[in-house]
């Protein structure tokens, strides 16, 4: 009987929902033609509603389009498209169906502030010192240089949604590498279909001749995600974008994306690595040369191995470090892994030495970036963090990591890049714990019990002595690292943490979206996203199966970067 009354309620709910289908008003195309006046097209959006079509038309060419979870009643959130270069010019608006009748761009909304700020920032998701958008979703950095005094952070954005799509480049800017302001979109899709990830530099010499007296031009390299080409865009003020209308350089084969350049000293030429796919998903990294930014030439190729996850599949990096401690130089390719190889470049050829290193050991950070023309010399990483803000009621998606300084060292298992926080971060300090020398023991009691603290950095220095593990618990997720096994395990990764001269040296970012770990004094980063529970504010260490010795532990409160 339970059976027949279960089928009877799922077939009353069928005829319910055709009824309602058959009801409904017809869908409908849009079109209206608007003035321009201020700044921002204000667009409603509904998290999960059927995705419109939207075109907007200037002097009869289709200036921008993009799909959109269009809100037709009360919105979760509001999305701004620039629309100040068409101020005083007749705009068509266009959207594929919706509902007939509907007020959703009845008026339509123009407005010349983003006002979309009730809690902005303050979400139980959002990281808070880790760059993520205001809304809508990112995904790769991008273009990282510094530029008129700014730090620029291009992204991968889809300013209309919190999910993957309309792939634009998003743009912030910061002093510090710490406090970052979003400013509006620097590149929008067009003719050569979305605008996937690239590189940018600083043409100092005018070698392009697109920059001005005074005023070199800041140059962007993506790939144009239609006719899988690459493209170039530049700036001379650091705020507006211009674009060629021609691919710099063709289509290689299948999928080739993701240029990088650098300027090579030696013989005065600019160096791109794009990486493009062959046959059977064999993977490569092309080089090309140019004098100018414009024309390019194949000069060599490197293989990448096969299959989505193999060496150097997609979004390559390239750069020369230094040695620590001498003045050897080595050339270092990275892919979006983070797996990377260290060797020599004559100008044309890479030939690596050592390869299939890993560059970190954690969980979801892909297609990490570096920054060109930085003021110290320093060769600083920004990557993307896989977090999970996906959640209800969040209007953003995805971050990205702390900023890292990288160096080439020698350790014992050969030249190695090192990873560690900028010294910018310890700005975000307000509060420090000092605990100095101390030794750890089973059921000893928690020296770190009266902490209460969200937003941490912790440095600890031990020596695992007699302990077969010792356990940090940051706010409900425990840091073990095994002493018998030399290797860390977090929220279920492990990674091999070898001791250095006999210490073990861990560095702890904590925020709402997880950990960042650097143990080895660099040599492992372990990156792992996870939610931290907003009640759980508490500390402790200890150790298990003997005696652990720790020479130093400092715990940092750190301030939110929105504040």
């Amino acid at each position: 009987m339970k059976i027949f009354s279960n089928i009877f309620f799922l077939a009353l709910l069928s005829i319910t929902a055709w009824a309602q289908e058959r009801n409904a008003p017809p869908e409908v195309n849009y079109s209206k033609y608007f003035t321009a006046e201020k700044k921002y097209l204000v667009l409603p959006v509904k998290n999960g509603a059927p995705k419109r079509n939207v075109e907007l038309w200037v002097d009869g060419i289709n200036t921008r389009f993009f799909d959109i979870e269009l809100a037709e009643e009360t919105p979760d959130w509001l999305a701004y498209l620039d629309i100040s270069q068409w101020k005083g010019k007749p705009v068509e608006l266009r959207v594929d169906k919706i509902k007939q009748g509907s007020g959703v761009f009845n008026p339509i909304v123009q407005s010349d502030t983003d006002g979309n700020d009730d809690g902005l920032y303050k979400e139980k998701f959002r990281g808070q010192f880790h760059f993520s958008p205001k809304r809508g979703w990112t995904n790769d950095p991008n273009g990282l240089v510094y530029y008129n005094g700014e730090y620029h952070l291009f992204f991968q954005h889809n300013p209309y949604g919190r999910g993957w799509g309309n792939m634009s480049w998003g743009h912030a800017v910061s002093k510090d590498l710490v406090h970052w302001k979003e400013l509006d979109v620097a590149l929008h899709p067009g003719p050569f279909g979305p605008v996937f990830s690239g590189g940018a530099v600083v043409d100092q010499e005018n070698t392009s001749g697109l920059g001005k007296p005074g005023k070199p031009a800041m140059v962007m390299f993506f790939t144009g995600a239609r006719a899988w080409s690459q493209y170039l865009a530049w700036s001379t003020d650091g705020r507006s974008f211009q674009k060629l209308e021609k691919a710099v350089v063709p289509r290689i084969n299948k999928d080739n994306r993701d240029p990088k350049v650098v300027w090579y000293e030696p013989s005065k030429q600019w160096v791109m690595v794009v990486y493009v796919e062959r046959a059977h998903e064999q993977h490569s990294m092309q080089f090309l040369t140019s004098p100018d930014l414009k024309d390019w030439t194949p000069v060599s190729s490197i293989n990448g191995g096969a299959g989505r996850d193999g060496y150097l599949f997609e979004c390559p990096e390239f750069f020369q470090l230094t040695v620590e401690g001498s003045k050897e130089t080595k050339w270092i390719l990275t892919g979006a892994n983070s797996e990377y190889a260290i060797g020599n470049f004559d100008g044309k050829v890479f030939k690596p030495e050592t390869e299939r290193l890993n560059g970190q050991r954690g969980r979801d950070f892909y297609a990490a970036q570096t920054y060109s023309n930085e003021p110290k010399g320093r060769r600083i990483e920004i990557g993307w963090w896989r977090t999970h803000t996906d959640r209800e009621g969040m209007n953003f998606n995805q971050s990205m990591s702390i900023p890292l300084e990288l160096k080439l060292e020698r350790r014992t298992e050969g030249l190695r890049l090192i990873r560690r926080p900028v010294k910018e971060l310890e700005a975000l300090r307000n509060k420090t714990y000092s605990y100095g020398k101390m030794k750890l023991k089973d059921n000893s009691a928690n020296p770190l019990s009266s902490l209460d603290i969200e937003l941490a950095e912790i440095r600890l220095e031990f020596e695992p002595g007699t302990a077969k593990e010792v356990v940090l618990n940051v706010r409900g997720v425990p840091v073990i690292y095994n002493a018998v096994k030399q290797e860390l395990t977090i929220d279920g990764v492990t990674a091999s943490a070898p001791l250095q001269k006999g210490k073990q040296k861990l560095i702890i970012y904590a925020d709402r979206t997880g950990l960042e770990v650097f143990a080895g004094d660099g040599l492992l980063f372990m990156p792992v996203n996870i939610n931290i529970k907003p009640e759980i504010r508490s500390l402790s260490i200890s150790a298990r199966g003997g005696t652990a010795s720790v020479s130093d532990l400092k715990v940092y409160q750190l301030e939110s970067i929105w504040d």
